[in-house]
């Protein structure tokens, strides 16, 4: 059995519909969906010897089925330099945990690669009610709430369709190299795209996808996070 379909039956016995991020993140890798180095650690030890693995910078994040909005509950800790940083960083984080949920179920915390900067995208999907499994592109960040410039494409995604919805957006002149700044990666981007409409479509019990940001490189892409509800 594949690590997508343990992951989703687990989530189901367990009564949960959302899936941790480091769950998310490992279906996200095992569909071909470039992700930043990550790991999960359940001690300051732990996450010491994993940020060594990964290499510094270092972003940490509390990894908890009663957390959803990390940011929120201060569980949340980036451009980590240093052994001393993660240690100081990873008791906060618990810290905070508990006194924004003290009753949370803590898994422990993701420790991952701090991705360098690119051109921020989010790739979604959605299950419609009257089309179905729904795939989504935009520019991340602020240009998602500012803009509302995103575009939508029914399941199943053939690689035109993924490129029509990037090169269809208002906004991707800022992808095709905008003022002198090298373009994004099109295809790599679009494989994304056809990555997820594989996914929704192998797992229809997945009623939200959210990749978001996605950092589109020169070369290449980077999901920094990955959000997966289940119906």
């Amino acid at each position: 059995m594949n690590q997508t379909t343990k992951i989703i039956n687990q989530a189901k016995q367990e009564g949960r519909k959302a899936l941790l991020e480091t769950e998310s993140k490992t279906i996200c890798a095992e569909y071909g969906i470039t992700v930043n180095k990550f790991n999960l650690a359940t001690n300051e030890k732990e996450a010491v010897e994993q940020a060594e693995k990964i290499g510094y910078p270092i972003v940490l994040k509390i990894v908890s089925p009663d957390i959803l909005h990390k940011s929120d509950a201060g569980g949340v800790k980036v451009n980590l330099k240093t052994a001393a940083d993660v240690e100081a960083a990873y008791k906060t984080i618990l810290e905070n945990a508990k006194k924004y949920k003290a009753d949370a179920k803590i898994v422990g915390v993701i420790v991952q690669e701090m991705a360098p900067q690119g051109t921020e995208v989010i790739v979604g999907a959605v299950k419609d009610p009257q089309f179905g499994q729904t795939v989504m592109f935009g520019l991340g960040g602020i240009f998602v709430e500012l803009l509302k410039d995103v575009n939508f494409r029914v399941a199943p995604l053939a690689i035109t369709d993924a490129k029509e919805m990037i090169t269809q957006l208002k906004a991707f002149p800022l992808l095709n190299g905008y003022r002198g700044s090298k373009p994004a990666d099109i295809e790599a981007l679009a494989e994304i795209l056809c990555n997820v409409s594989k996914l929704i479509l192998d797992y229809p019990e997945i009623s939200e996808l959210d990749l978001n940001p996605v950092m589109a490189y020169p070369q290449g892409t980077k999901t920094v996070d990955a959000r997966i509800i289940l119906e």
